[in-house]
């Protein structure tokens, strides 16, 4: 649990720093492209200083061979959800986004039964008491400034919030080849979470170019170049190896609900670290209520997945 609490405090530098760089007057464009541009950068570097190049090889060969699938895939789970969290950086503080963000482990279930897979109905009801939490942080939200503001900063998380599980399961379903429309992926590359990684954000790489050839975005200010290399480092790099070695260490299935579950204290981060470097303001007892009613039904849900 302590190594899953120090992944969600770098996790929750993403929240800090995309509202930092909104509040600069950083176009959320490049908020988004450039965290993905970085990171490929970071993983394609530490497989040649770790002395991986074979394996960085094989992962380029297994782009190549399914790259509609990996352009398909990473441009829902990675480059959708990362997009309108960027977005909706620019109407709301970040604890308020971190918050809504939450409801993204709710959205897995429906993910699934999407795909044919049964659920168990606990996890769906459980899914109520999240999400009253999260009206209740958007309602403060909406005290301060208003409903308009509220809902473009609102609904584009919970849509990205359902991209994400949305494209991990893609990849699932790819590996385990119980999908017809999908390709039958086999490969020993994706044994490697920093490779499945890696071809999700190659495969992001279309709707950015994409996206950039329809907005016309001004240029990235300097601080937004920085922000986005300190983003994709902490979270994309340090929060996703510490997660992942924390689940490792886990031995016993509540054992990995515990790890799972301190990932909610990315909200608790998000907002000290807003107050704390940004001068943001503290929530009101509304917002207190929100934040407990969130936090309360993640830990009932993680609990009842054990």
């Amino acid at each position: 649990m302590i190594v899953g609490a120090l992944a969600a405090l770098f996790f929750s530098t993403t929240f800090v720093l995309n509202r930092a760089m909104s509040l600069q007057g950083g176009h959320w464009f490049w908020t988004a492209a450039l965290r993905y541009a970085w990171m490929i950068g970071f993983l394609c570097g530490g497989y040649l200083l770790l002395g991986g190049g074979r394996a960085l090889v094989g992962v380029f060969r297994l782009f190549a061979s399914h790259w509609l699938f990996w352009s398909f895939t990473g441009s829902i789970g990675f480059g959708v959800f990362y997009a309108l969290l960027s977005f909706a950086s620019a109407f709301a503080p970040g604890w308020m986004i971190a918050t809504t963000w939450q409801t993204t482990i709710l959205c897995t279930p429906l993910v699934l039964r999407l795909f044919g897979h049964r659920v168990p109905m606990r996890a769906l009801v459980l899914t109520a008491v999240v999400f009253g939490g999260v009206v209740l942080v958007n309602l403060e939200h909406a005290r301060q400034t208003s409903m308009g503001a509220v809902l473009l900063a609102a609904l584009p998380v919970l849509v990205a919030a359902f991209a994400y599980p949305l494209g991990n399961q893609l990849l699932w379903e790819a590996r385990a080849g119980n999908h017809r429309r999908l390709p039958r992926i086999v490969d020993p590359v994706l044994d490697d979470p920093f490779a499945r990684v890696l071809l999700l954000s190659l495969g992001s790489l279309p709707l950015w170019l994409a996206l950039a050839a329809f907005i016309l975005p001004p240029p990235p200010t300097s601080g937004q170049v920085l922000n986005t290399a300190l983003v994709a480092l902490f979270s994309g790099v340090i929060a996703t190896s510490l997660f992942l070695y924390a689940r490792h260490l886990a031995v016993s299935p509540a054992q990995l609900a515990a790890a799972d579950c301190t990932q909610a204290l990315e909200v608790v981060f998000s907002l000290t670290g807003e107050v704390w470097l940004l001068g943001g303001t503290l929530p009101s007892t509304l917002g207190w209520s929100g934040l407990a009613l969130t936090l309360v039904g993640l830990l009932l849900y993680l609990w009842a997945q054990r």
